[in-house]
């Protein structure tokens, strides 16, 4: 029997007198909560509470309860009825809105793929088999836009379910195997760094300099020149904006807490042009936030002749990608895009094929015999 303090970022639970977490540092406030753990005859009860008098009457009402068995958890008497997935389902959202920013992502793929066939089917009832049947299905199926669905949206499906159960566990709900643990995830290639030409950026640039919306054009433009996410730029407002520094805060990008980013003269320049009629930078309808970009950008790229693959996203791929063929130091454009970890940095800013080519044109010249007095041409300019 044990009362810990329950860690809601990484879930763990540390000692009474804890300050911070043991794992993953986070400090303990006043508002902190309880993990009560009752173990009687191999049997594990856990709860989590908000207060520390609540967590001591619960386990002395556990404690007694198991002994009476009025859990039915011995071997004398029926187990716990189980929950189905989408039993679980409904515990996991609102677990879901607090911890994970792209819920809204999870919601759709459950409504849309695991409701339909294991909504109502136990934890214990749904395996492998299962999960593989699922998954040869989708890759035989089709979107609705008639495009075959991508490994990426397959892994994710099967992330979800992985993360129920594992969830399910730690919630102390269902105590039997992962089905996920024994399906092999489609193979990812996520290594694929976009880039423009420099004639396609000419014919970019030259598209939004004529294009007759110029917000539209404006919001392009600035993500090209300051390597943003959309979504960043759709949270931007004036407030987050110091000029005299030439600095933007991004209230809680991805990965990483707020950070406050340097940008540059250029970016500078087309925020200085925007009107200020409203708090966003790039207000979207009644100067509410924008949600969306799809169309005009679809409708721009197409008129500046870029390729129909090129992504939005691949603006800030060019960014960091021209950076590091520049010479530019891979941590300096690690905080540039506000990356948490530097293997992300390493996979979006690879070098471009013209800088690659350039330095392989001059390995001839660097593996001649060197004559004194003689100086070999730097590697890079």
């Amino acid at each position: 029997m044990a009362i810990h303090i329950y860690c809601p970022k990484c879930y763990t639970s540390n000692g009474l007198d804890s300050e911070l977490c043991s794992s993953c540092k986070t400090p303990f406030g006043k508002d902190r909560r309880y993990r009560v753990a009752v173990t009687i005859k191999g049997r594990r009860f856990t709860r989590v509470v908000d207060n520390l008098t609540i967590a001591r009457e619960l386990e002395r009402t556990a404690s007694s309860d198991l002994v009476r068995e009025e859990f039915d958890i011995t071997h004398h008497k029926a187990k716990k009825k189980m929950p189905t997935l989408g039993e679980l389902w409904e515990k996991y959202l609102p677990w879901a809105k607090d911890h994970k920013k792209s819920w809204k992502d999870d919601e759709w793929y459950f409504k849309k793929h695991l409701e339909p066939r294991f909504s109502n089917k136990t934890l214990d009832g749904i395996t492998s088999f299962d999960l593989e049947k699922l998954k040869g299905e989708l890759k035989k199926a089709v979107t609705e836009r008639g495009t075959p669905y991508a490994a990426q949206t397959i892994k994710h499906i099967l992330v979800i379910v992985r993360r129920l159960y594992n969830l399910a566990r730690k919630w102390g709900i269902y105590d039997g195997p992962n089905p996920v643990s024994s399906v092999k995830m489609p193979r990812i290639d996520n290594q694929v760094t976009e880039f423009l030409t420099d004639e396609e950026l000419s014919m970019l640039l030259e598209t939004l300099n004529n294009w007759p919306y110029d917000d539209s054009a404006a919001f392009i433009k600035f993500a090209l020149f300051s390597g943003f996410r959309r979504g960043e730029i759709f949270k931007m407002q004036w407030s987050h904006v110091d000029f005299e520094r030439g600095m933007v805060t991004l209230p809680d990008p991805k990965g990483k807490k707020t950070a406050t980013v340097p940008i540059c003269q250029e970016a500078l320049d087309i925020l200085q042009k925007l009107r200020r009629t409203y708090d966003f930078c790039f207000p979207g309808k009644e100067g509410k936030q924008r949600t969306d970009f799809k169309g005009p950008w679809q409708r721009i790229r197409k008129a500046a002749g870029l390729p129909g693959n090129f992504r939005f996203h691949g603006l800030r791929h060019h960014f960091a990608s021209t950076l590091v063929s520049n010479g530019v130091d891979l941590a300096v454009v690690r905080e540039l895009m506000t990356h948490k970890e530097m293997s992300t940095t390493l996979r979006y800013a690879n070098l471009r094929p013209d800088a690659v080519k350039a330095v392989a044109q001059k390995v001839g010249q660097l593996l001649q015999p060197k004559k004194e007095g003689r100086a070999v041409v730097g590697l890079v300019k």
